[in-house]
């Protein structure tokens, strides 16, 4: 389905606004996400509660071989968190087009929040930062561990956490930027 002008113009800046959140998190705040990376969520105006949330690469096959070559190089985790942190802050969100417009969350198979987000199917992700919030109403979705987003996720945050327990979900947000609401306007 084609994007209106107006989604597509929405989805850009909020995209742009996502990599210079993330650029400033990885060069100036070592690292540790931010509160414009952690939305809280809500299905049906019930606030669920925050979850920390990627932005996937339109590529994302290409970097799932590099994320599990910087996991696999060293056993030291403050040495991958430190050539992560390198990585991201350098060239990976320089070009905002170069994402996608889903986000995903990894969480634990246990989460009641992913819970609830599967039986609802749609929510509401709510992102404030630097002045600019957003609300985007979404579609929320299970990935199956061989989805290409469910890897590059899981690889990702591998990166910055040594011990992802055995039993993950990963939840895929798509959405509706046609939808969304943005303060100040687009």
């Amino acid at each position: 389905m084609q994007e209106s002008a107006k989604a597509q113009a929405v989805r850009e800046h909020f995209m742009g606004w996502q990599c210079r959140i993330r650029q400033h998190t990885m060069r100036v705040e070592g690292g540790r996400p931010s509160t414009g990376m952690r939305p809280s969520i809500s299905v049906s105006d019930r606030a669920l509660g925050e979850l920390i949330v990627l932005i996937v690469k339109r590529e994302a096959p290409e970097f799932i071989p590099q994320f599990q070559h910087m996991v696999r190089k060293t056993f030291d985790p403050a040495d991958r968190f430190s050539n992560a942190q390198r990585y991201f802050s350098e060239a990976y969100y320089q070009r905002p087009a170069e994402f996608a417009g889903e986000l995903t969350a990894l969480c634990s198979a246990d989460s009641q929040i992913v819970n609830q987000l599967v039986e609802a199917e749609l929510c509401e992700l709510h992102f404030e930062q630097f002045s600019q919030s957003y609300t985007l109403p979404c579609s929320a979705k299970l990935l199956d561990p061989q989805h290409t987003f469910y890897q590059f996720t899981y690889w990702h945050n591998h990166l910055f956490n040594p011990v992802i327990p055995p039993n993950i979900k990963v939840v895929e947000f798509s959405p509706n930027w046609a939808s969304v609401q943005a303060k100040p306007p687009v």
